[in-house]
């Protein structure tokens, strides 16, 4: 055995194909690159610690003891203040329209209380859809205020075991409060699913046809390029969208996920995402000449689609300079739009920022694959 392995032979033929992998860029760059983008991309997306989450206040006391907690909760990299809202009201309205992550309502008598060194309660409001955040931020927050009660026992030289708790917090976790985590999961990857398996069946299919001839003899036909392009995507598109109702059936009758908003917007939203996906997948065709050809290729967009959508991990906590990234990815504003409508009820002119958002990203990837696709047709 040991003289078959050292043979010369074996060498030669190993040498061989050595040099022939050497010859084939394509295949040394798919060794290389896409493991390489895929652990900076998992590295960095898959990043539990939370910073920087948005802060909102009511402070209902405006004395400078309440102050002086806005400023323990924000001068740190845990919260940033993002401004002070005139009543619990308004600050709700933030938190539904996602402008904040967390919100603090001080009450009027927070002073007078905490000068005659009684227990003052304050309110705490966090976004509880996202149940790792909603625990993290939580978490933080309690950190903060024994923090702070430690510093004002100490300033009013009372033994820390003796000091009486100056601050407590009622916490309420907003449209998840039991923090079911599969919630946050499943409407996460509901527009994963969407755009990957769109862009994958409609990739499969033209590369099959054009391998299989068929494309050619549909020219033969008095169909102009139009009609033969349309003839291609409509058939796709219905049955993706049978799709998205299949996957909606799932989320609420399986993972009980509430529906607490319009479903016409959800569905408005999926015919988007679909044609993204439909838009991508035609694009990569036209590129390739086989369906092995196309599953590489989708290698390079496929993992940045899923991990830098905020599907699974916030966008929050990934670097600063990544998450300028996922404003390129139609899965953001997807996933905002599911998740909005879904727990929050938010009205349509909350959302009309993330729907022209994907109706621009629809409306370029299809113009590009339709043109791709024309001039091969021609």
């Amino acid at each position: 055995m040991l003289d078959k392995i050292l043979n010369a032979r074996i060498w030669s033929l190993i040498a061989k194909e050595l040099n022939q992998i050497k010859r084939s860029r394509q295949l040394i760059i798919s060794f290389i690159v896409p493991p390489t983008i895929q652990m900076i991309i998992f590295g960095f997306a898959l990043n539990p610690t939370m910073s920087h989450m948005k802060l909102g206040v009511v402070d209902e006391s405006r004395t400078s003891e309440s102050r002086e907690v806005v400023s323990a909760l924000s001068e740190n990299n845990a919260f940033d203040l993002k401004g002070y809202y005139a009543s619990p009201d308004e600050l709700s309205k933030a938190l539904t329209e996602g402008q904040l992550d967390a919100g603090i309502v001080i009450p009027v008598k927070f002073a007078e209380q905490f000068t005659r060194r009684e227990t003052t309660e304050i309110q705490m409001l966090f976004n509880g859809l996202n149940t790792n955040t909603g625990t993290i931020a939580q978490g933080y927050a309690s950190r903060i205020i024994a923090d702070f009660n430690q510093r004002r026992a100490a300033q009013l030289r009372v033994n820390h075991s003796d000091a009486p708790l100056l601050v407590t917090t009622r916490v309420a976790l907003l449209y998840n409060s039991g923090l079911i985590s599969s919630w946050f999961i499943v409407t996460g990857v509901f527009g994963v699913l969407l755009i990957l398996n769109s862009s994958i069946v409609s990739a499969s299919a033209l590369t099959k046809e054009k391998a299989m001839g068929t494309v050619e003899q549909l020219l033969m036909t008095p169909a102009s390029t139009t009609e033969i392009i349309i003839a291609k995507i409509a058939p796709l598109f219905l049955l993706l969208m049978l799709t998205v109702c299949l996957v909606m059936l799932v989320m609420v009758f399986v993972f009980g996920v509430p529906v607490r908003g319009s479903l016409a917007l959800i569905f408005v939203a999926s015919a988007l995402c679909v044609l993204c996906g439909i838009g991508l997948g035609t694009f990569i065709a036209t590129f390739t000449k086989n369906a092995t050809q196309a599953q590489l290729l989708s290698i390079f967009f496929n993992p940045p689609i899923a991990m830098l959508s905020g599907a699974m991990t916030p966008i929050e906590a990934m670097p600063d300079w990544i998450q300028p990234v996922t404003y390129l990815n139609p899965v953001r504003y997807f996933s905002i739009i599911v998740r909005s409508i879904f727990f929050k009820a938010t009205p349509p002119d909350a959302l009309y920022i993330h729907f022209l958002a994907l109706l621009a990203f629809a409306t370029i990837l299809v113009s590009l694959s339709v043109g791709r696709f024309r001039k091969q047709l021609s």
